[in-house]
């Protein structure tokens, strides 16, 4: 059997590149490299993707998540209910904005956030609900937001994996206050670098991220507030711009994948959850097994490559010793235990899946 490989970002993009150059001679040939034409449609295309009145273009996923608490002007020491199994990412923006974050454990399921467990967590200083999109699956969004319209709080969407997934046919970043999204280039949706968007339904708190990437002004050289330098490239608005027209077809693509596993695995492995509510993505097709090191090293033998995500919860990171190590999760780290993701790129075929299917049935 060849080498199956986790991913292959060269080959995943190699469709586009005609587009691609053509794109980057367009850009380079306007003249203007920041904050121009590229930026201001893909700006209008994406949002009119997410089914969302706005969307604006920043540096990355991470400055989605920050720029977005930030705009609420929360006190310092205010509290952020987050889910206990996410990447660190989304943590890392609730410290930066020197709020707290609050763990609220998974539901087993599902792995995002459990809505049960939400109100046991909310205190008087509790003031954001920051759920995350796990994997490509939408949380449970309407009894989170029934949460958080009791006891007025904002609800900011981490959607940096869930580019098009929809619960109860509403899209992922259409749901809260704001929808922070990544186009890291592994991401169903990826850029050729670093990128990242904020979309909104209100023009007062759209008008808040348009000046907080940009130093603060939305008149040039007046500065207003104390802003940051984190605008969407012109390049890397004009190449998602190109992928976008795509993206239907590349979720499409892992979803037809996905239905390979989810049929033909053995129930040995814990598979994800499927309900007709839901229209999954699959940025990440995660199983779970109690010997997924064993797993991993026999399926590697032959040269089938996966990936961890995430071997490390949030709370037993070094980064977040006096911050998170004091709330346990141990549902989250029963789930960064055994989680293993197979192979579901763009660039897979079903031939390949079939191949890691029967491969790890003979585990």
């Amino acid at each position: 059997m060849a080498v199956i490989e986790y991913e292959n970002l060269g080959k995943l993009n190699k469709p586009f590149f005609e587009e691609y150059l053509q794109a980057c001679n367009t850009v380079l040939n306007s003249g203007w490299y920041i904050l121009g034409n590229a930026v201001t449609a893909f700006e209008q295309e994406y949002a009119g993707y997410c089914n969302t009145r706005y969307a604006v273009g920043v540096a990355n996923g991470l400055d989605a998540l920050i720029l977005a608490l930030k705009s609420f002007n929360f006190e310092p020491g205010m509290e952020v209910i987050v889910p206990s199994n996410t990447y660190i990412a989304t943590i890392l923006a609730i410290v930066h904005n020197r709020l707290i974050p609050v763990l609220v454990e998974p539901d087993i399921n599902t792995y995002n956030i459990d809505p049960a467990r939400i109100e046991e967590k909310i205190t008087a200083k509790t003031r954001a609900i920051l759920v995350v999109h796990l994997y490509g699956k939408i949380c449970e969004m309407d009894t989170i937001g029934l949460i958080a319209d009791k006891h007025s709080l904002k609800v900011i969407e981490d959607c940096a994996q869930a580019h098009g997934a929809r619960f109860k046919n509403k899209k992922a970043g259409n749901w809260g206050h704001y929808g922070a999204h990544s186009f890291y280039p592994t991401k169903n949706l990826g850029a050729i670098g670093d990128a990242g968007a904020v979309t909104c339904n209100d023009e007062a708190l759209k008008k808040k991220i348009v000046s907080l990437r940009n130093y603060g002004s939305a008149v040039k050289y007046h500065n207003e507030i104390a802003g940051y330098n984190s605008r969407l490239d012109e390049l890397q608005a004009a190449f998602l711009s190109v992928k976008l027209k795509k993206l239907d077809a590349i979720n499409e693509h892992k979803r037809k994948l996905a239905a390979i596993f989810l049929t033909h695995l053995k129930n040995d492995f814990i598979k994800p959850a499927v309900h007709p509510d839901y229209y999954d993505v699959y940025h990440i097709f995660t199983i779970r097994h109690p010997q997924r090191d064993q797993l991993k090293t026999y399926i590697l033998t032959p040269d089938v490559k996966t990936e961890i995500h995430y071997p490390i919860a949030p709370n037993n990171q070094q980064a977040m010793i006096g911050i998170l190590d004091h709330q346990p999760t141990p549902i989250a780290e029963e789930i960064h235990q055994t989680t293993l993701s197979l192979p579901i790129s763009y660039c897979h075929t079903e031939e390949d899946v079939f191949n890691v299917t029967e491969l790890m049935n003979k585990f």
